[in-house]
């Protein structure tokens, strides 16, 4: 008997994949004062638009990694946060 192959498309979870790792990235680097301002922010920005990307391919059907692009996104976002909030305590004045 000969094997059939499914017709269906590979999902391209590939964006997905890239938002969760870069956004693990962008976190861990986001805690610390001067690398964070030049290598978290950056991640963190390729992180979201990853992350956001990943989730339109989602809902249309092309990916299956919702919960990888959704966590790469909300990371990323966090990771701004972060550096924002290291950025304000150490460059903030003393008044």
């Amino acid at each position: 008997m000969p094997k059939t192959r499914s017709t269906r498309p590979l999902p391209l979870n590939g964006v997905g994949h890239t938002a969760l790792v870069v956004g693990i990235f962008a976190a861990v680097f986001a805690f610390v004062p001067i690398v964070g301002d030049l290598v978290s922010v950056p991640a963190a920005l390729i992180a979201v638009a990853c992350g956001w990307i990943g989730l339109a391919r989602v809902d249309k059907g092309l990916a299956t990694n919702h919960r990888e692009a959704l966590g790469g996104a909300v990371l990323g976002i966090t990771a701004l946060f972060v550096v924002f909030l290291v950025f304000v305590a150490t460059h903030g004045t003393m008044a």
